[in-house]
């Protein structure tokens, strides 16, 4: 099935008045992968009509990162669409999200100058700001979007929590390669030597979660053993940041923390800028 596209507002409002029934959104900035397509499948188990956003959007980058290069695969993306059943695709240009500098945008507060906020100032205004917009113009009932992006997720929540948003807002699992590499459209950027380091993000997560039962002190000491010797591979991983934190704060937890917790990395191999993340428990100890 072959979706309808829309690529004006004008558009989008006569397909969206046609609709019956509950709308899922999954917002993407195209480049579809495995890991989109299995939150189309997760959003046509939540709603009767899925609507897939194809938008890559300026505001959230930042000056000299990848915006011009990012890829656009248009034509595959609307096929990858078309195999998994979605029934909306808007495909807005610049002008037509933007078609004046917005002079309003979203403050994602403190979480949003934290981590990788830290790291990309300014990035998460942009990503919040277009989300909004996205949610406004398609008017879901439920959006989804992947759990690799955790921060990002745990913010949307927040303003859509704080805003009285009505869209109820899903997290899908991460999708990973065989290696364990957690897929990204920017996964396409790195040479086969650079992929092999870039490894290490997965890898040290999973080293951390092997000692979940020893506390947090243990979990981020053995992430960071895993992380040290790739930043000594050729080529090397230069890492952004290693964090345990508060699933919905994105602050970090101290030693004796208990309850939910995300161990989240990010660092660049080459020029790809490159996340991961693992959630985690950890339980009382027993006295």
């Amino acid at each position: 099935m072959t979706p309808v596209i829309a690529t004006t507002r004008e558009e989008l409002a006569v397909v969206r008045s046609g609709v019956k029934g509950t709308v899922a959104l999954v917002p993407t900035m195209g480049a579809l992968h495995e890991g989109h397509r299995s939150l189309i499948r997760k959003a046509r188990g939540l709603a009767d009509v899925v609507a897939v956003s194809i938008f890559v959007n300026p505001l959230q980058f930042g000056p000299g990162e990848d915006l011009d290069r990012y890829p656009r695969t248009f034509t595959d993306d609307i096929e990858a669409c078309a195999a998994e059943g979605v029934d909306i695709v808007f495909a807005p240009t610049q002008d037509v999200m933007y078609p004046h500098e917005p002079q309003v945008r979203i403050d994602p507060g403190p979480m949003g100058e934290i981590v990788e906020g830290e790291t990309r100032p300014g990035h998460f205004a942009g990503m919040l700001t277009v989300v909004m917009k996205l949610l406004n113009l398609v008017r879901p009932d439920v959006a989804v979007f992947g759990e690799k992006d955790a921060q990002q997720l745990a913010m949307i929540r927040r303003m859509v929590a704080d805003l009285d948003v009505p869209v109820r807002i899903v997290g899908g699992p991460t999708v990973r390669e065989l290696g364990g590499l957690a897929l990204s459209s920017r996964n396409r950027y790195l040479s086969e030597a650079e992929r092999q380091t870039a490894l290490a993000l997965s890898q040290a997560l999973q080293a951390g979660a092997d000692l979940v039962t020893d506390g947090p002190v243990a979990v981020v000491g053995a992430a960071r053993a895993v992380l040290d010797k790739a930043a000594r591979a050729e080529p090397p991983l230069m890492l952004d940041y290693l964090v345990l934190v508060d699933p919905s704060t994105f602050t970090e937890v101290l030693a004796g923390y208990t309850g939910e917790a995300v161990l989240a990395v990010a660092g660049r191999v080459g020029s790809t800028h490159l996340i991961d993340n693992v959630p985690l428990f950890f339980a009382p100890k027993e006295s």
